[in-house]
């Protein structure tokens, strides 16, 4: 059974057996019962419903955010891998340095001009950059050291090419949106249910009033806003930026 048809049923069935007790409790209440001796239901109802919704809105807020930490810091970790590699390559013979530096470039180039861009618009990194990356790691593992000193700085540019694609694959699976379709279901109707209950309390229309209305719902508006925009820590305005890569690399060009 699809996980949207269990959810839809768990719904439906929580609001039916809520309303059928109801029923049969008002059936079943006795004549000298008085409901005005009970607190106001609609005033418990929303006070817990915005409760649970802040709840809610501080989780999804909090993990989305948490992504988007995560995005940087990989980006950070794959920029200094590869910085790393041209530094400790001085040790080696100058046409393999020079080369093994251009190709270092010429990769952290085409991230920052060309895969950047085709993160945000499809949600994934290119074909050339993983070749590009493949080509760095085939210039490092081929070579083969003549002095001692270079034999020593051998094992260590291997695994600052392997630091690298780690970072790189990480940075690919976090390019597509964080939060789950049934999240945004329930973010969106938690919203509906919650502006809603501000019209169930009959609110008069008194500037002060309808000020207070006006601001309430433009602040779950820039919250669920807030959330789309972290959702995509690549792909939208507040996103993980390629700034380690330009900080490193200056004269990289794509």
């Amino acid at each position: 059974m699809p996980e949207w048809l269990v959810l839809t049923l768990a719904m439906l069935a929580a609001c039916t057996v809520v309303v059928v007790i109801t029923l049969l409790r008002n059936r079943t209440a006795s004549e000298d019962e008085d409901p005005s001796e009970t607190p106001d239901v609609i005033e418990y109802m929303t006070m817990w419903i915005g409760v649970v919704y802040a709840i809610v809105l501080g989780l999804a807020i909090a993990g989305v955010w948490e992504a988007r930490n995560v995005a940087q810091d990989q980006v950070r970790a794959e920029a200094q891998a590869l910085h790393e590699i041209t530094e400790r390559v001085r040790v080696y013979p100058a046409n393999v340095r020079d080369r093994i530096r251009a190709d270092v470039n010429d990769y952290v180039g085409h991230v920052v001009h060309t895969e950047w861009k085709a993160m945000a618009d499809t949600g994934k990194v290119t074909d050339r950059g993983t070749e590009l990356l493949n080509r760095i790691r085939t210039d490092v593992t081929d070579y083969e050291p003549r002095t001692d000193f270079q034999a020593q700085a051998y094992q260590p540019l291997i695994d600052q090419v392997a630091a690298a694609d780690q970072a790189r694959t990480a940075r690919a699976d976090s390019t597509e949106p964080t939060m789950p379709g049934v999240v945004w279901f329930g973010l969106v109707v938690g919203a509906v249910v919650t502006v809603g209950m501000v019209l169930a309390l009959q609110i008069r229309r008194t500037p002060r009033e309808l000020i207070l209305a006006g601001v309430f719902s433009a602040l779950i508006a820039f919250l669920l806003f807030l959330i789309w925009d972290f959702d995509s820590p690549y792909g939208r305005g507040i996103a993980a930026s390629a700034e380690p890569f330009i900080n490193l690399f200056p004269d990289a060009k794509g």
